[in-house]
This record gives structure tokens, sequence and C-alpha cells, in this order.
């Protein structure tokens, strides 16, 4: 079921889907930290675009790239449940099942960060039909893996004292970091508010996922196109060894953007640029589908 047509682009669609097979909510409610929730924005007359997000799990930096899109896709965001066990392919599995019981079978795939890890795995099981992948801050196999684990220790030690003194530094540097996106930094407070011990946890099993995960051979086989977009200035993901990979080994790769006044969280330091990116690739492909061509690799 998508959002009726109609409805205000306000108010989204929320489900949290989980042990019992989904349950429909009027807002996002607490039973999200054991359930994948969805949050659906447009209706079944438009393209679907399907957001991914980072290490964080949930729709709190995504507002303002949401706005940049205006009414031109049916935009569905993804909040990961908090959960400790989950491996990347019960991660996929649990999107693509939570997406058919709302009737959303095909769409494209803007995976963030961590949620590319996810996103290859859905595109290559071809249970939900992917039209493609668009990487924000994403990569195949994380090119430092000794970060990911200096990471992965401190979110095993740190304190939730030192966790609430880096959130409040974080917070007094977001008005310079989000100054192009005035609707994530009114969603601050919430994001800082979901960081709690359990999300903490979340993040550290992640990362965990990232170290054990190597998706060369997914990338390799893919059949979908594949386009990425960064900000200059990621110190997380460094761009220039997934771009040269990418055009190297992935045969569907089609196109590699670098947004020059963003950093990792590429969508939410750069939305505006990042919507009309993303918008002009999916306008692109469509238009070569139309016309029965198939778009080169470079």
């Amino acid at each position: 079921m998508r959002q009726p047509a109609g409805s205000s682009p306000s108010s989204p669609l929320a489900l949290s889907v989980g042990a019992n097979d989904g349950v429909q909510l009027p807002t996002p409610s607490t039973q999200a930290e054991e359930n994948l929730e969805i949050r659906i924005w447009g209706n079944a007359t438009q393209s679907t675009l399907i957001y991914l997000p980072g290490l964080h799990g949930d729709w709190t930096l995504i507002r303002s790239f949401r706005k940049a899109l205006g009414s031109q896709m049916c935009f569905v965001e993804i909040t990961y449940p908090r959960t400790l066990t989950w491996s990347l392919e019960e991660y996929a599995a649990a999107i693509e099942h939570a997406l058919a019981r709302q009737g959303i079978h095909s769409g494209w795939l803007l995976a963030e960060s961590f949620g590319s890890q996810i996103g290859w795995h859905i595109a290559s099981r071809e249970l939900f039909h992917a039209s493609g992948l668009i990487l924000a801050g994403g990569f195949v196999r994380h090119p430092r893996r000794w970060e990911v684990h200096a990471a992965y220790h401190v979110l095993r030690i740190i304190s939730p004292r030192w966790i609430a003194r880096l959130f409040a530094v974080y917070a007094a540097c977001a008005k310079v970091r989000y100054r192009h996106a005035p609707e994530v930094l009114q969603d601050l407070a919430v994001f800082v508010s979901r960081r709690n011990d359990l999300d903490r946890r979340a993040a550290q099993h992640r990362l965990k996922l990232i170290l054990e995960s190597d998706l060369c051979r997914v990338a390799k086989d893919l059949k979908v196109p594949v386009y990425a977009v960064t900000g200059l200035l990621d110190a997380i993901v460094p761009w220039w060894p997934v771009r040269r990979w990418l055009a190297r080994y992935c045969r569907t790769f089609q196109q590699h953007a670098i947004i020059w006044c963003a950093d990792h969280s590429v969508l939410a330091t750069a939305p505006q640029r990042s919507a009309k990116l993303i918008l002009g690739w999916i306008s692109t492909q469509a238009n070569l589908r139309q016309s029965g061509q198939e778009q080169p690799s470079t």
C-alpha cells in the first residue's frame, strides 16, 4: 500500500514491520527499536526512490534532501531496527519484505554509507526490481578498514557521558556543516535524542558487518546501473579509491559526481545539488529505457 494520492506531502505513511508481520501506525513509534520502520512520501503515480541510511540508521538527516526532490518522486525512508544480530542479508530480506507488503516492488535504491552494503545485496538478489543503485558516500569494500576497526573499538568502550559530550560538539558544529540544510538543523535535536545506548550498540554491530563484508564479486556481477555521489571533503569513506575500483571492475558503473562543498553526509550537507544530480540520473535512465537503449558504462 502506498500513501493515498492527494494526501498531504508533510504527513508520511509510517509503518513498522517486524515479528508480527507489520503494524500500520499513524506516526513512528517505539516499536521501531525492534522493527524495521518505513515512511512513505508521495503516491503510486510517481517513480520510487528508497533511502537506505548510513550508520545512524534513520531519517533524521534526510529531510532537506527530500524537500529538494519536491513532488517528482515517491520517497521511501527506511529506519533500521536496532538489532545486534542481523546479517546484511537479513537487513536486505527485511527491507524487501517490508516494501512488498506496501506494494512497492520496484524503484531506485539510494544507499548512503553503511546503507550501500545493504543496497548491493538488494540490487543483486533481484527479488526487488531495482531500477538502479545510487551510492551516497557508499562503497563496495571499505577502503580504510583500519578506521572501521578503530571506530568499532571506540564504540565498544566509550561511556554514555562521553557520547553526550561528543554530540554536544557535533551539535555546535552543525550550524556550519548543515548551513545549506535548514530542515536538518530543525531535526538535529531528534537526531541527538535517538542516539541512546542501544543505538550505540546497534551502530557497533553495523561496523562489525562492514568489517566482515567484501562485496566485490557482487558489484562486478551487478546487472543494474550504478551511480555514485560524494562530498569532496569525505574523510570517512575516501572517494578516490571507491571511484577507481568502480570504474575498473563494476561493469554497470555509469557516473561518479563530486560535490565540492559537501562532506561524507553529502545528502545532508548539499541536499539541493545532490537532488538535482540524482533526478537527472534517474531521468536519463528512464529516457534510455523508453528508447530501448542501454547506457554505456564509463
